[in-house]
């Protein structure tokens, strides 16, 4: 639990003293592949960060559409945005396979926040990059065509995995089409249409990117 909370983009940097205090209110859940951990709408008693899986934030609409918001793997903190308002949770939250989480319970971690500055530092600079991303994908969603969202995604998580040839995959297919606004059936036809154009090479979850000059002028 420790190296996490070291290691994690929230507690990263902070001194020894302070990841003590945090250890000590740290509960460990552990959650199945497909089990819920919170519903829209439950009461936001905390927030969680992620210490092995991954879990998918997501809304869906009466018809009972589903858009993907989010993915978070290891280190990665979610649902504290109640921590500090006090509302229920604007979202769903779901284990995508088997996932050890770390929750930190409202109070407990309020209390922390005032007694430890540089947190609450640390916390803002997370809800900024956070704020960062949601006004990306909405403007992803709003203002791009499919292809381009694609384009936009396979960049990103090339950064995010530093590698400029290759990206895997970390998510099914049918879980990407949701999180990039579109049905799979689309998705399927525009990752072809890619391949034919020479700019990517689908092998599995693994796609190389062969031309990224032509990723980029689809963005």
């Amino acid at each position: 639990m420790r190296q996490i909370l070291a290691e994690s983009e929230l507690f990263g940097g902070l001194p020894p003293q302070y990841l003590d205090e945090i250890e000590k209110i740290t509960v460990v859940k552990e959650y199945g592949r497909g089990e819920s951990i919170f519903f829209e709408g439950d009461p936001g008693i905390g927030f969680y960060m992620v210490a092995k899986g991954r879990v998918k934030i997501f809304k869906t609409s009466l018809s009972g559409k589903e858009q993907i918001l989010h993915i978070f793997g290891s280190g990665e903190p979610f649902g504290e945005v109640p921590v500090f308002h006090g509302n229920p949770f604007p979202a769903n939250a779901l284990a995508l396979e088997k996932t050890s989480l770390l929750f930190f319970p409202r109070k407990d971690f309020v209390n922390l926040v005032h007694a430890m500055p540089s947190l609450a530092l640390n916390m803002l600079a997370v809800l900024s990059m956070r704020l960062r991303r949601f006004t990306a994908q909405i403007e992803n969603l709003s203002l791009k065509e499919v292809p381009a969202r694609l384009a936009d995604y396979l960049l990103y998580l090339s950064e995010e995995q530093g590698n400029e040839k290759y990206v895997e995959l970390e998510i099914s297919k049918g879980q990407l089409a949701s999180l990039l606004g579109t049905i799979p059936e689309t998705l399927s036809r525009i990752f072809s249409k890619m391949s034919d154009e020479g700019l990517i090479r689908v092998e599995g979850k693994k796609i190389s990117l062969l031309d990224r000059e032509g990723l980029q002028a689809k963005e």
